[in-house]
């Protein structure tokens, strides 16, 4: 007990700490400046969350002035700035120096990113030092969506709902705790498992048979993002080869996988794609992502029900073979998949991304899902929603379409 008050103090000293030192910078913030940085998932093109290859490469291998951060994956770099920035509720340029348009991120001027350097290594040493290394204090912690954290409750306090009448309420054994008392999911019923769970989604979609013959997979649809983008996309799925493109009045954006390989192309040219960020890529275009589930953890366990809405819903918690952590919601009543949520971990903490999957209909025996709407902690934009149009199963899908397309030759002198 006296160990758990002194994490506690410890770390609303650190928030405390934290309000100061952003405060004193806050006089000295610059001018929002006109544009961010485009990431992946502002263009409606967000990568799954994924634990790091070994091998690749890190940020102070790759980019410039790095300090605190050493030691992070190159593929974390976007997904960490972008939890930095939901978690003040900010955005690039708050940290980061844009003049006339062009970004210098190595740049020292601003004195934020001082600040910012200093919030870290606090953060780092809260978790080294009192978890053990665990990500149990982040940046949300203490600002959640704020450039200053509170440190002080907001009067006049909520007033807090009546009890019920006290031959209403379970007797709670001896022993419990208050929050044993005051849980609001619902216990699973006995002899419910997440096999049950699993077994029931597959034949909700059609049965596994139906799911066996899938060979190919053809969606065409539109995309709208949070910031107001519009587009279109579509998206060609074979057993070992993905393709989509993602049309915006930006530009297009086309990425594939072929076997081992993987490519984008978009306005600034036509580049490879390796390590993490491939592994990444098959994964968001694998045709079974979301109909095989089974064989993707090493392990499952069911907890409590839930609701998503007013669908109440049974959350299983799975570990992939390289220890990334996903939940699952299941349709307590239809056994589809309602919502998937993938965790990331990061040496500033654990970055979620959450999937919610609505208006299934069936194509060729097998229930599909016809909006996808991801959401991340992407600041400048927070969801983006597909809505398919058409989706065809058992096509023929040329195999040109992934493989990687001609640079294009530079203009004449």
């Amino acid at each position: 007990m006296k160990l758990n008050i002194l994490r506690l103090l410890i770390v609303v000293l650190a928030c405390v700490c934290a309000g100061v030192i952003i405060t004193r910078t806050r006089a000295q913030r610059s001018p929002r400046a006109n544009r961010e940085p485009a990431s992946m998932a502002s263009l409606g093109l967000p990568a799954p969350a994924q634990t790091p290859a070994p091998a690749e490469k890190t940020v102070e291998q790759v980019q410039k002035n790095i300090k605190v951060l050493n030691g992070l994956p190159q593929s974390q770099l976007i997904p960490v700035m972008n939890f930095f920035a939901a978690s003040l509720g900010a955005r690039c340029n708050f940290c980061h120096v844009n003049k006339n348009g062009v970004w210098a991120y190595e740049s020292d001027e601003k004195p934020e990113k001082g600040t910012a350097r200093e919030m870290i290594t606090m953060v780092l040493n809260i978790n080294k030092t009192f978890f053990k290394g665990g990500m149990e204090v982040s940046c949300y912690s203490c600002h959640r969506g704020t450039r200053n954290p509170v440190g002080l409750p907001t009067l006049p306090l909520p007033i807090p709902s009546p009890r019920p009448p006290a031959a209403a309420s379970p007797v709670a054994p001896r022993g419990a705790g208050a929050q044993n008392a005051t849980a609001s999911p619902t216990p699973t019923p006995a002899g419910t498992s997440a096999d049950d769970i699993l077994n029931k989604y597959v034949a909700a979609i059609g049965g596994q048979a139906a799911i066996e013959k899938i060979k190919s997979r053809v969606m065409k649809g539109s995309v709208a993002t949070a910031n107001g983008l519009t587009g279109t996309y579509e998206i060609d799925q074979t057993a070992d080869n993905g393709y989509e493109l993602f049309v915006t009045g930006r530009g297009a954006i086309e990425r594939a996988v072929s076997g081992a390989a993987g490519w984008e192309k978009n306005q600034q040219g036509l580049r490879d794609i390796t390590g993490q960020q491939l592994s990444d890529l098959k994964l968001s275009l694998q045709l079974f992502r979301n109909l095989k589930l089974k064989e993707q953890y090493t392990s499952v366990r069911l907890g409590r029900k839930d609701k998503i809405g007013e669908r109440d819903v049974y959350v299983l918690t799975g570990t992939t073979p390289d220890k990334r952590r996903e939940r699952l919601f299941f349709d307590a009543e239809t056994g589809l998949l309602l919502r998937r949520i993938s965790y990331n971990e990061t040496m500033i903490g654990i970055i979620p991304e959450q999937t919610d999957f609505e208006d299934y209909r069936e194509v060729e025996s097998v229930k599909l899902p016809f909006v996808i709407r991801v959401s991340s902690v992407d600041a400048a934009n927070p969801i983006i929603t597909r809505k398919f149009e058409e989706i065809k199963l058992n096509v023929q899908v040329d195999d040109s379409r992934f493989n990687k397309p001609a640079a294009a030759k530079p203009p004449s002198p």
